[in-house]
């Protein structure tokens, strides 16, 4: 004997279960956060999926995120291996690749600089994985082995 509307709660569910595996892998595929944003001053920006936002305190930084600041901006950042970047005026840094996961084996960072200067601390990843981190500029690739750096890149 079946209750009336069951029929109609069955569908219900099966819909919901269908919905819910189906989303599940897209969830895990977001990505996670490389960093945040620790200190902002002035004019500064990321721009992600071709989408440019005011960088706010506290902002979950991505890998493929660029960090832009303008003539009076500056710009703060910790990546999630304890790397610190900051970003002087009119600078522009790419966040090309970003992996932390000592336990699997997986470590590497690489940023862009295309304009500007930027101020570099070494994290984990340059402690566990000596080159394994690399800045690129226009005109060079930096290997770093683990140390604090300051780099300038001319605007043409």
């Amino acid at each position: 004997m079946s209750r009336p509307g069951s029929a109609a709660v069955h569908f219900g569910i099966t819909v919901a279960c269908f919905l819910a595996l189906s989303t599940a892998p897209a969830l895990a595929q977001s990505p996670s956060a490389a960093g945040v944003v620790k200190g902002v001053a002035g004019a500064a920006t990321v721009v992600r999926g071709g989408q440019e936002s005011a960088a706010v305190l506290g902002q979950p930084l991505l890998e493929g995120d660029t960090l832009k600041t303008g003539t009076d901006g500056r710009l703060g950042v910790t990546l999630k291996d304890g790397t610190r970047l900051s970003l002087g005026g009119n600078t522009e840094l790419r966040l090309e690749t970003f992996a932390y996961a000592p336990a699997q084996g997986r470590l590497g960072l690489a940023l862009r600089l295309l304009r500007g200067v930027t101020a570099y601390v070494s994290g984990r990843i340059a402690q566990l994985a000596p080159g394994a981190v690399k800045i690129e500029t226009p005109t060079s690739v930096i290997g770093i082995r683990g140390t604090h750096l300051l780099i300038g890149v001319d605007q043409p």
